[in-house]
């Protein structure tokens, strides 16, 4: 395959994955349910730690597995389809995509859930590594965004032990995606004011 060819490939699996990325799974299924709009509560979040301060928890799970499986199927597509490094293409441009989602004026989620769907897609060990990480520091501190930031942290570790340095560039890409969305939320920790995991808001955070 001639250069020409991978740099289509590439530019397809971004493309491809962004477009997946970028459905709001989170808006989507609270209108559906007749909640109105999740990003008038809360932290304005489409994520599902927004979606869970409406107090349906079933939502959230649904928010977090879908948000997750878009990152998981636009890498696993790629891979079947173009290779392993349009995977990694892909999976990183369906983070951008839930981040920055056109169809909402690029004003996305934080991208978690569709990170650690991505890497479970490209390298499944780090992926449920990441996870164990977020819920042994949910256990402990009962925040979200501090198990979110210490398993981002922690990901281009795993994916360098499990699966080498290209994917552990891509896992450290996202890492620091994911730490600028959460400029805030590291504001707030360092302060003290972070709320809980499960406690409800009512203004912007």
């Amino acid at each position: 395959m001639d250069a020409r060819c991978i740099v289509f490939d590439l530019i397809f699996a971004a493309i491809g994955g962004y477009g997946l990325g970028s459905i709001p799974f989170g808006l989507v299924l609270t209108r559906a349910a007749g909640l109105g709009d999740i990003r008038a509560i809360g932290s304005g979040n489409i994520g599902a730690t927004n979606v869970l301060r409406t107090g349906r928890k079933g939502l959230a799970l649904a928010t977090l597995l879908l948000d997750g499986g878009k990152g998981a199927i636009a890498a696993i597509a790629a891979l079947l389809l173009l290779g392993p490094d349009a995977m990694l293409v892909a999976g990183f441009a369906a983070v951008l995509g839930h981040n920055f989602p056109v169809w909402l004026g690029f004003k996305g989620g934080k991208g978690v859930a569709t990170t650690l769907g991505t890497l479970m897609a490209c390298s499944w060990p780090a992926g449920v590594a990441c996870c164990v990480t977020w819920l042994v520091i949910a256990g402990l501190f009962r925040i979200s965004s501090l198990s979110a930031l210490v398993a981002l942290a922690a990901s281009p570790l795993y994916a360098w032990y499990f699966a080498g340095p290209e994917t552990a560039v891509m896992a450290a890409g996202l890492a620091v995606l994911g730490f600028i969305r959460h400029h805030a939320n590291i504001k707030r920790l360092l302060k003290g004011e972070e709320p809980r995991i499960g406690k409800k808001k009512t203004g912007a955070v």
